[in-house]
């Protein structure tokens, strides 16, 4: 499954186009994001108006003692993601949408060795890949919002490496996974499923990856931000 993905740029750049009405990125805002790094989640603030704001790659366990403890759970698979305790409060009230220019699926090769292949649309347009959420507190830790990844079975061009996807939600159903239309459960579920698009495939190339200061600071530091 997606272990890897690019953002479009910087989550103060998001908030700055959170309508989805235009959104514009380059080489210089991008910033790779891995499970345990920070990433912009646009959802609903309390007034029902999108926000961007940062939030770490893995649910957090709720018994650690801090949370950057490795969590158990990165994704969060699209046939259970309503009906498993883990999932099933926050895909029915905490929904968010990850923008990104490319995501990464992993190859498994014989002897136990994985080949990254990068996946992007050829127009260079973004996806926005379906999310849920949740805030993990602690009285002497303070608060984290954390995510994880929606997943579908692959469509026919990932499904040649891999049996797994990110759950891209299209354009139209944008409003509808966020919360600002009103959807059924079930109707929400339904916009799970495999995306297939006019994408390329391409093996990742071996390069260190940029770093973005603004997603990749410390717990501690996102207070201010909420």
């Amino acid at each position: 499954m997606c272990g890897k993905f690019t953002q479009m740029m910087s989550w103060k750049k998001v908030h700055e186009y959170s309508s989805f009405l235009v959104v514009k990125g380059g080489a210089e805002d991008e910033a790779f994001t891995t499970p345990m790094r920070f990433a912009s989640v646009i959802r609903l603030d309390a007034e029902g108006k999108r926000e961007a704001i940062p939030m770490r790659w893995g649910f957090a366990e709720h018994r650690a003692k801090t949370p950057m403890e490795r969590p158990k759970h990165m994704h969060a698979r699209s046939e259970t993601i309503d009906t498993l305790p883990t999932f099933a409060d926050a895909f029915a009230h905490s929904r968010g949408l990850v923008v990104v220019h490319t995501f990464n699926e992993g190859e498994e090769l014989p002897g136990g060795k994985t080949r990254q292949w990068t996946i992007a649309p050829k127009d260079g347009k973004p996806l926005a890949i379906g999310v849920i959420y949740e805030r993990w507190t602690d009285r002497n830790e303070g608060e984290l919002f954390t995510f994880v990844m929606a997943t579908t079975p692959a469509n026919a061009l990932i499904s040649r490496i891999t049996d797994r996807m990110p759950a891209i939600i299209q354009p139209q159903d944008w409003a509808k996974w966020l919360g600002e239309e009103p959807a059924t459960l079930a109707a929400l579920k339904a916009l799970l499923v495999p995306v297939d698009g006019d994408w390329e495939m391409k093996p990742q190339e071996k390069k260190a990856a940029p770093k973005n200061p603004e997603l990749q600071k410390k717990p501690g530091a996102q207070a201010d931000l909420f």
